[in-house]
């Protein structure tokens, strides 16, 4: 097993493979690199080097009851990317990673980047405020806090329901509700329910303003995790050299059950 050095000395978990231009990917809450499976195995065959992590206290990383916060995941995904030296990266982001390949932008610029790809992903901010008059309501986190402290391991099998869009007549797979259970479950309680508050409250605008490299953000209109109208329908206007690429009738779990287009776009978007 790899691992990072974080700047607090937390041991970031990461594999890699392939030769070639990076793609780096920085999965959604609360699973690990393992989400990425299907994109990491379809471009190493294509010709790129791919390179993914867990956050720290999801996967295989350790975790630390200290620092389990958005400039944190950026910060540690600036450790790996350092650490192997990765230049005219392609960064990939989910749901939560989506916001925190904005906040490493924000944090330390572009200058090993060439192009970004946000998918279902938190940003701009998710969580109802003065200034997001349209966001989810608190009680939907505080909903999700309560589950995990009550009893993770049930929401972690039922949550797949509105992830996959089962709950709106998409069919139903068990096997992916197994594998969501175990990666959520690799993870520790402390670190996935501070996780809750970053994903909703961080404001990632004066994140999405710095991406100064081509963006792509890819969201399907039938998620309802991140709502595509709270989130990328206002962050491509914020980014200065953003296109948005909208899935039709696609839930929150487009790197799975869209594999095969998403992989295709992803490929056409590294070529061109």
């Amino acid at each position: 097993m790899s691992f990072a050095t974080a700047k607090d000395g937390t041991q970031i978990y990461y594999r890699e493979y392939g030769e070639g231009q990076p793609f780096v990917f920085s999965h959604g809450w609360p699973l690990n690199a393992d989400a990425w499976d299907g994109q990491m195995l379809f471009l190493a065959n294509n010709g790129f080097r791919v390179v993914a992590h867990d956050r720290r206290g999801h996967g295989r990383s350790e975790q630390p009851a200290k620092n389990n916060d958005m400039d944190t995941y950026a910060d540690d995904l600036a450790a790996v990317i350092e650490a192997l030296d990765l230049r005219d990266a392609i960064l990939v982001g989910h749901s939560t990673g989506g916001g925190e390949v904005a906040r490493y932008i924000g944090r330390h610029g572009t200058s090993r980047v060439a192009k970004v790809v946000l998918v279902g992903a938190v940003t701009p901010v998710m969580k109802v405020g003065p200034n997001n008059p349209d966001g989810v309501p608190a009680e939907v986190f505080d909903g999700i806090r309560k589950a995990v402290l009550d009893n993770r391991s049930g929401f972690y099998m039922s949550f797949p329901e509105t992830f996959y869009g089962w709950d709106i007549g998409k069919p139903r797979d068990e096997s992916l509700r197994y594998a969501f259970w175990q990666q959520g479950m690799a993870g520790g309680a402390y670190a996935q329910y501070a996780c809750v508050q970053q994903f909703s409250e961080s404001d990632f605008t004066e994140d999405l303003k710095k991406i100064d490299v081509p963006a792509l953000f890819v969201h399907g209109d039938s998620d309802h995790v991140v709502p595509i109208d709270v989130s990328a329908r206002r962050a491509v206007k914020i980014a200065p050299h953003a296109t948005l690429s909208v899935y039709e009738g696609s839930t929150h779990a487009i790197p799975t059950l869209d594999q095969d287009r998403f992989n295709a776009e992803l490929l056409a978007f590294a070529r061109n």
